[in-house]
């Protein structure tokens, strides 16, 4: 039987266009995400079935205004962009070719491109006590096929990598600032560091604020010194402490005491905290408040008298006192009258009761602390002698 040319060529024709219709192209990211980040490298391949073992020719069709990146000829099955950028993004389709066979147009498929992302940390808490840990948690937005890269530093050493940890989630039992990253792909690819977490040990040792001069009621003026002392075996520990108040450093400091003059700006609630000088994230718990009161002004010495008159040889006792307080001392004058100039008799007594035998007007002031504050002067209390007959 004797096949015409035309024949043939209808034929071919023929299988050509049944191939058409049957033998379907698909786009795959070698990747395992869709996602993509800029600057990541993404690889797509163009995979035909019945392609398997024959030698295919690839056309691509790729997003408006996209250009194939010349080290991967669209000719090729696949598709490979070193450094993604937004343009990229956008729906991509394939189609192969070879002798008697063309594919149809693979359906699309749609990368998306995002601006490279910034790994984000998270601490079930930021306080542990010693002996105890929390879990830190870091992720990348809405992607996956991520590791993670943790780093941890303190003010006195440098950023270093916690090795062996490629986890989303890790337990630490250290204080410290830590840190975190992601990385996926090959070659490696970076998300940007995470914003830092500080985590702190709190020890077990209590701490209270103590006044000196312990006195119940402070007076507007006086000066007064506040002291953190840690208590339950921290005597052999070199602490540096930090104050809240209105009257205190803003700053850990090695000092354990501050020192000021008492006024209504300095009323408030004191606390304090200590940390180990060589471990910056070890810290005790904050103390009590200790509520001081500065309202209270200057208060006025009171003189009695016994008696107002002083018998025939005999004498009389006065007494001075500071309604409310304590730890006074008493300084003592005395005049021949209205007109004239006190003078000092004693000072600095501690025994708040004289006893004179001389006429005359009497006061007096209590005085306390270092440096000396004085109260306001007493009333004069008049004293007059019997005469002998």
């Amino acid at each position: 039987m004797e096949v015409l040319f035309p024949d043939i060529l209808l034929l071919s024709i023929f299988f050509l266009f049944v191939c058409w219709g049957t033998v379907q192209a698909v786009v795959k990211v070698q990747q395992s995400w869709s996602q993509m980040f800029t600057d990541e490298t993404i690889t797509l391949k163009c995979e035909i079935k019945e392609g398997e073992n024959r030698e295919m020719k690839y056309e691509w069709k790729l997003p408006r205004k996209n250009t194939p990146n010349t080290n991967s000829p669209p000719t090729s099955s696949e598709y490979r962009i070193s450094r993604v950028s937004l343009s990229h993004s956008g729906d991509y389709r394939c189609r192969g070719s070879s002798d008697y066979l063309l594919t149809g147009w693979s359906d699309a498929f749609r990368l998306t491109v995002s601006y490279k992302p910034r790994a984000t940390l998270t601490a079930g808490t930021t306080i542990i006590p010693v002996g105890g840990s929390v879990t830190l948690t870091c992720s990348v937005q809405s992607s996956d096929g991520w590791k993670y890269e943790w780093f941890r530093r303190t003010q006195r050493t440098s950023e270093g990598q916690i090795r062996d940890q490629q986890n989303r989630d890790i337990r630490v039992s250290q204080g410290g600032i830590y840190s975190c990253r992601g990385t996926r792909g090959n070659p490696v690819y970076y998300t940007d560091i995470s914003d830092d977490v500080t985590i702190e040990i709190t020890f077990s040792n209590k701490v209270v604020v103590k006044q000196q001069p312990n006195w119940p009621q402070i007076f507007r003026g006086e000066t007064i010194t506040l002291t953190c002392e840690v208590q339950e075996g921290g005597e052999t520990t070199e602490w540096e402490y930090e104050w809240r108040g209105p009257r205190t450093p803003t700053q850990w400091t090695h000092n354990n005491d501050v020192t000021f003059r008492v006024s209504e700006s300095s009323s408030g609630d004191y606390m304090c905290k200590s940390r180990r000088r060589d471990d910056s994230y070890s810290s005790t718990e904050w103390s009590e408040a200790f509520t001081l009161s500065g309202s209270t002004s200057k208060p006025r010495a009171t003189l009695t008298a016994q008696s107002s008159v002083i018998p025939a040889g005999g004498s009389v006792t006065l007494s001075c006192s500071v309604e409310g307080s304590a730890g006074w001392k008493f300084d003592w004058f005395r005049r021949d009258s209205v007109s004239s100039k006190a003078q000092l008799m004693r000072g600095n007594e501690a025994n708040r009761v004289i006893s004179v035998s001389q006429g005359g007007l009497y006061h007096c002031r209590g005085g306390r602390g270092d440096p000396v504050y004085y109260t306001e002067d007493s009333s004069d209390v008049t004293v007059v002698e019997t005469c002998e007959f």
